[in-house]
């Protein structure tokens, strides 16, 4: 990060066969090791399995779950005199989007089930309902912002 002037973001093109962004983003988060084509063919099966499961839009569905992931609230360390506090702060849209995709892939690696795409299909069909360990993530987040309501005067 420079301490001076601005970061400029770099714009993500849609991906294509859905022409959405959000699934370019989660793509993109997928890849490891520069292997795009890996990483487009994990997400496609996801979204065509949720799509037999579900009988709706696979993108529609997307959306929801990462709707449903991303939070509104977060702490933040702030040094005041010796102590440290840990301060709620409101979380910006771009970086509760990254926080949610973050959440997303860290639970789908982390469940049990046969291939990645099984199991990124189940983690986003969960997500979309409200249920599910990145739903989880995001309440213990909320929870800590609200135990920690009264070192929010040190926001700055």
């Amino acid at each position: 990060m420079p301490r001076r002037g601005r970061v400029i973001k770099r714009e993500i093109y849609p991906d294509a066969k859905y022409h959405n962004v959000t699934v370019a983003r989660l793509i993109n988060k997928i890849m490891m090791q520069g292997k795009k084509s890996t990483a487009e063919r994990i997400m496609y099966e996801a979204l065509q399995l949720m799509e037999q499961q579900e009988r709706k839009d696979p993108v529609n569905i997307l959306e929801q779950a990462i709707k449903n992931a991303t939070p509104l609230l977060e702490v933040k360390p702030r040094r005041v005199g010796g102590a440290t506090y840990q301060v709620p702060v409101e979380v910006r849209p771009d970086r509760g989007l990254s926080l949610a995709i973050r959440w997303l892939i860290k639970s789908t690696k982390a469940r049990t089930g046969k291939s990645m795409a099984e199991k990124l299909a189940a983690e986003l069909g969960d997500a979309s309902k409200g249920q599910g360990v990145t739903i989880k993530k995001r309440v213990d987040t909320h929870k800590m912002a609200e135990a920690n309501r009264a070192f929010a005067h040190y926001r700055w």
